[in-house]
């Protein structure tokens, strides 16, 4: 992840152009505040977009795109070398010693109930924390020793606050729940939350996204992503006895947190989901793989990038950002707030009332 800018230190009245690194996907670039007309300007350019954290604009990386900004911004711009991506963080093969570790912390984390994902990433976490410990005994590691190696971490592979605060929940589980260590031994530093707005795509962006696949299947997929406001994994656990169409609603089994909801069943998704069901027949899983099973989340995410790419949209967004559109757009019709909270399956209301910043 590239640190942001020191906009402090740019020129006010110049645009910054980033050079990109090889393969890059986008150009990022830094309009001064002040420069409103050039911001507006960039605005109405395909593919624009804003991010927040970094206080930069970008847009795809293509070689008429380069030609574009060169004209748009004639006199006014100069071009910055990117930072070089940080190196990544090696895998190793575990030590006899790592290995009886990790068995240990499986069994714990499997009986303690904890879902595959969870697990997976914390022992992938883990994996890299006992290599570098390896000469080491893991039970009398100190807190000072642990924030040490996190540190080392953030200066040599600036990774990321969720990949920080991941590698914590990871080494406080196997130190609290694996080995029974008491949990103020290790009170370790956390990041300061950063605090940013989930992307949402308008009400005309998602409905050209979403009609864009001619492939029916497909089309039903986006369809019951932005319309229920789901989870992608909600939408691959979906069985065909979910869809309750004489109630009007869509029963979601076992989501996050291990919770069970109900959302909204539109009138639209069930008209699609009939014809999709009259072609495809499902047995158990609403959606399922060419030779049966559970429909995979790389498929999912390979037909939403081909309708984001197809359709024009922002091309940051992701299968989430359906659902976070879904929040939006509900509130912004004035739809009570409690309703979208029980709808999205959050457990407070704050969470739920993010989206009230996104629209102001």
């Amino acid at each position: 992840m590239n640190r942001p800018l020191l906009h402090a230190r740019l020129p006010k009245n110049v645009i910054t152009i980033i050079k990109p690194l090889p393969k890059a996907g986008r150009i990022k670039l830094y309009i001064p505040y002040i420069m409103q007309g050039e911001r507006e300007a960039f605005k109405k350019l395909n593919g624009s977009y804003y991010h927040p954290a970094q206080k930069l604009w970008s847009i795809t990386n293509t070689a008429e795109n380069k030609t574009i900004l060169k004209k748009l911004f004639a006199g006014k711009f100069e071009v910055q070398d990117a930072m070089q991506s940080p190196a990544k963080i090696e895998k190793t093969v575990p030590s006899p010693k790592a290995q009886n570790a990790l068995l240990a912390n499986l069994k714990t984390l499997t009986l303690k109930g904890m879902s595959k994902h969870t697990i997976n990433s914390y022992q992938s976490c883990l994996a890299s924390f006992f290599a570098h410990f390896d000469a080491k005994d893991f039970e009398t590691l100190s807190k000072n020793e642990i924030e040490n190696y996190l540190y080392e971490l953030l200066k040599t592979h600036r990774i990321s606050e969720q990949k920080q605060n991941q590698i914590i929940n990871a080494i406080k589980s196997y130190y609290e729940h694996t080995l029974g260590k008491d949990r103020a031994i290790y009170n370790i530093q956390r990041p300061k939350k950063a605090q940013t707005l989930p992307n949402v795509l308008s009400e005309e962006e998602v409905m050209r996204l979403i009609n864009q696949p001619t492939n029916l299947k497909h089309k039903t997929i986006l369809y019951t992503l932005y319309s229920a406001g789901l989870r992608l994994g909600e939408l691959l656990n979906l069985r065909t006895q979910d869809i309750r169409s004489d109630d009007g609603y869509i029963n979601i089994k076992g989501a996050k947190g291990k919770k069970d909801r109900q959302t909204v069943l539109s009138p639209t998704l069930l008209h699609l989901l009939r014809s999709y069901y009259r072609e495809y027949k499902p047995s158990y899983w609403l959606f399922e793989g060419q030779s049966g099973g559970k429909y995979s989340a790389t498929s999912v995410q390979s037909v939403f990038r081909k309708a984001v790419k197809e359709s024009g949209c922002n091309a940051w967004a992701t299968p989430h950002t359906l659902r976070h559109s879904f929040a939006t757009h509900l509130m912004q019709a004035g739809t009570n707030l409690r309703y979208i909270q029980k709808a999205l399956g959050h457990s407070s209301s704050k969470t739920t009332e993010i989206y009230t910043h996104v629209l102001n």
